[in-house]
């Protein structure tokens, strides 16, 4: 009789898994996989393909301008036509765009590579969000918007580690065209998988044609611009406080492998193992935490985890060995508590007839600051000192950490 008990509770806990959320977490386990496995040598590939730190930020300001450059007909469209066709074909267009990575004989190839990436990703990138808040019911985002982080941070855990194998074996430019042969595949099968088993959200009797894309810039702008009339004004507040985590953010994010292994001297193959316990950490907290967002206050968890990234940056700046893997333990215990509760009190805070518009939106302005953080990152590290843009991330805490706080106000009635 327990056990019975035991299963129905949970069936009862689950039972939100399943239709588009259920095909988008499983293709995720592809992608994240696909991603992270040439994440972890990233920038000291790029630097051996000929770039300078500098250069790397470049590549990181047109990478990040690429993704906000269509965010805004993306979620026009996503709201529009729908979300499936969106998510189906762009998929397939990112998997192609991962050859010149493979093949690049130098930086240049990576940076045109880099950019179409980014194209593809955000044209599809709001219908993505819109979906997965179309298929969650309200009392279950938060363990919802875990679970997706769960499902990625398993699925990312061995990339590290096999990226550390492929780098001991065959030396950094071969194993690292051996990992982007591996996305390549990955994505593609991911983007077979949601051609043949995403269920549309939006009914709509139009057609969607691909030059609607280019063609629908200008009224996707102004209906981006405008929905922040119809969304309550703390989606407003919560969207500025997240722009400046992003950008504190974005100043190190492709520094972290550089400082680590050139200036705390970790040797690049152990950093390869060390970074798994990111993801190892996600795994552990997705599922409390997710629940925590679902019984208490949105806001809880998010100023938690700015305090918590604000601490791990301060030690991964002044560490060693042991106080990286602290650091790296504490950065995935924020993300998972930030992830979860911003996205579903964004969801909570947009109705559902907006959310592609919203995603567009707060998408593109985030790319934009990720662009300029990259490129300020860059100069700094080269130029200034390499722990310069990690003191700024870590100041970026206090303005984020105080609008959420003041100004971000959960809703009485959360939107379906």
């Amino acid at each position: 009789m327990k056990d019975t008990t035991v299963l129905d509770t949970i069936r009862r806990e689950f039972a939100f898994i399943k239709g588009n959320y259920a095909i988008l977490v499983l293709s995720w386990i592809l992608v994240d996989f696909a991603v992270e496995l040439p994440a972890t040598y990233y920038g000291l590939y790029v630097l051996k393909l000929g770039a300078t730190e500098t250069l790397l930020g470049v590549i990181g300001l047109s990478q990040f301008l690429a993704l906000a450059s269509m965010q805004f007909p993306g979620g026009y469209l996503a709201d529009k036509y729908g979300r499936k066709w969106l998510i189906s074909t762009m998929t397939f267009g990112v998997g192609i765009s991962f050859v010149l990575f493979a093949i690049a004989p130098s930086w240049h190839f990576i940076l045109v590579g880099a950019v179409l990436m980014g194209i593809f990703n955000s044209v599809y990138q709001p219908a993505l969000s819109a979906m997965i808040s179309d298929s969650l019911p309200p009392e279950r985002r938060g363990m919802g918007f875990s679970i997706v982080m769960l499902i990625s941070a398993a699925s990312t855990t061995p990339a590290p580690a096999v990226a550390g194998l492929l780098r001991a074996n065959l030396g950094l430019i071969e194993g690292m065209r051996v990992s982007y042969g591996i996305v390549i595949a990955l994505f593609l099968m991911a983007a077979f998988f949601r051609l043949f088993f995403l269920k549309e959200t939006v009914i709509t009797s139009s057609k969607p044609r691909l030059n609607e894309i280019i063609n629908s810039y200008p009224t996707a702008l102004k209906e981006s611009f405008s929905v922040w009339k119809k969304v309550p004004r703390s989606m407003l507040y919560l969207f500025l406080s997240f722009a400046v985590a992003i950008f504190g953010f974005s100043t190190i994010n492709l520094f972290m492998v550089i400082y680590a292994t050139k200036v705390i001297l970790i040797d690049e193959v152990v950093w390869a193992f060390i970074g798994a316990f990111v993801p190892v950490t996600t795994i552990i907290l997705a599922m409390p935490v997710g629940k925590l967002v679902d019984k208490v206050r949105r806001k809880i968890p998010i100023l938690a985890s700015m305090l918590i990234f604000g601490l791990a940056l301060w030690i991964f700046v002044n560490g060693d060995l042991a106080r990286v893997i602290l650091s790296l333990i504490l950065l995935g215990a924020g993300n998972v508590m930030l992830n979860a509760a911003f996205g579903a009190l964004q969801t909570d805070l947009t109705p559902k007839d907006q959310r592609g518009k919203v995603s567009g939106f707060t998408n593109f302005a985030n790319y934009i600051i990720l662009a300029s953080g990259s490129l300020l990152g860059g100069y700094l590290y080269e130029y200034i000192s390499p722990q310069s843009p990690f003191m700024l991330a870590i100041a970026t805490v206090v303005p984020s950490f105080l609008l959420t706080l003041i100004l971000v106000k959960e809703p009485e009635r959360r939107e379906e």
